[in-house]
């Protein structure tokens, strides 16, 4: 082989492991979101995930959960109360419909997780009473006013504790979902008001990923 043949023969090589780096790369961005898209439906993912604590909560089952043990599936946290007269009522009816228009490879691997910012009222009964209303697969977990506030600090999700001792009191809290990882930690949120052909556009790619 001359000189010019190798040369010719390296060009040819070094073209062919860049177009196949460049394909693999489109590939991936199609099958895991392109993050300009996923920004646009309101995803907004975190440099680095954050570890979400360790504290103690009671299901809609009655059954004790840990927080920081929300795994094997990809988890939309969101902060709320069964008394809430719009936000939660309208939230919970969109993540329905969303879930609804998912394909089933996307809908095994995501979960809706209600956590009640009304701990004095939402007991595990009432918490599944009102999640059935929505989807029976919805859960729902409520505990200490401290240990909901830790959670709710530690994923970027605050709410204003009630006055209890008002009546037909409401509490102030967030339509943005905190988004977990099946690895359990924290890896971004989802921006309240949602865009429901949005998000049934990015949710399957986003929870490819492990």
């Amino acid at each position: 082989m001359t000189r010019t043949q190798k040369t010719v023969f390296i060009l040819v090589a070094l073209v062919a492991v860049i177009l196949g780096l460049t394909v693999n790369k489109v590939l991936n961005g199609r099958s895991e979101g392109n993050p300009t898209e996923l920004i646009d439906a309101g995803i907004i993912l975190l440099p680095q995930s954050r570890t979400v604590p360790a504290v103690e909560m009671t299901d809609e089952q009655g059954q004790p959960v840990v927080m920081d043990e929300l795994k094997g599936k990809w988890s939309l946290l969101f902060f709320g109360y069964t008394f809430c007269p719009d936000i939660c009522p309208t939230t919970l009816a969109q993540l329905r419909q969303v879930k609804s228009e998912l394909p089933k490879e996307a809908v095994d691997r995501l979960q809706v997780v209600l956590v009640s910012v009304d701990p004095n009222r939402d007991t595990p009964a009432q918490l599944k009473q009102y999640l059935g209303y929505f989807d029976k697969d919805f859960r729902g977990v409520t505990g200490s006013l401290e240990n909901i506030q830790k959670l709710a600090n530690a994923v970027s999700i605050p709410f204003i504790p009630a006055d209890t001792s008002k009546p037909n009191y409401t509490v102030d809290h967030s339509g943005n979902l905190a988004l977990l990882g099946p690895d359990g930690k924290q890896r971004g949120f989802i921006r309240a008001p949602f865009n429901n052909q949005k998000l049934v556009a990015q949710l399957p790619g986003l929870v490819k990923r492990d």
